[in-house]
C-alpha cells in the first residue's frame, strides 16, 4: 500500500512526487527540475512550477517559475515537458535561493506569465463565487 506522500492515481499526484521531477525541452534535453510548486490558495490551482536551473549538483542554482500551464508531462520521459529554448530560459525572470519574489504579487505574476505567452487565470476566478 502506498504512503500518502507517494501516490499517484491516474491524473493526480501528490505534490512531494512532484518535486525533483525533471523538466525538458521540446527536444528532450533536460533543463532542470521541479524545485516547487507555488498554490494560490483561494483558487486552489497551481499557479507556477519552480524549475530549478543551472549550476553544478545543486550549487549555483537559479530558479525559475514557470505558468503551471507551460508545463505537460510526458509519461514515455517521466517528466515535464515545456515549448521553452534554453536561451530564452537563461534571458527569463528569475531569482535566487535566498531572495525569492512575492509570489503574490500580481503584477509580477502578470509579467511573468506574458514572458511565456500564457494568459493569467487569477482575475477570471475573482468573478466566480467557487473561486472563494
Amino acid at each position: 500500500m502506498a504512503k500518502l506522500g507517494e501516490s499517484a492515481s491516474g491524473r493526480v499526484i501528490s505534490a512531494s512526487m512532484v518535486m525533483d521531477t525533471s523538466i525538458c525541452n521540446a527536444q528532450g534535453e533536460k533543463l532542470g527540475s521541479v524545485e516547487d510548486i507555488m498554490l494560490d490558495k483561494l483558487s486552489g490551482r497551481v499557479r507556477y512550477a519552480v524549475l530549478s536551473f543551472g549550476g553544478f549538483l545543486g550549487l549555483g542554482d537559479k530558479l525559475f517559475p514557470l505558468p503551471w500551464r507551460a508545463l505537460d508531462y510526458n509519461k514515455d520521459w517521466e517528466a515535464f515537458v515545456v515549448d521553452i529554448d534554453k536561451e530564452r530560459l537563461e534571458s527569463a525572470p528569475g531569482f535566487d535561493a535566498g531572495n525569492p519574489p512575492d509570489f503574490g504579487d500580481e503584477a509580477w505574476g502578470q509579467k511573468l506569465y506574458d514572458y511565456y505567452g500564457y494568459s493569467q487565470y487569477w482575475s477570471e476566478d475573482r468573478g466566480r463565487s467557487d473561486a472563494l
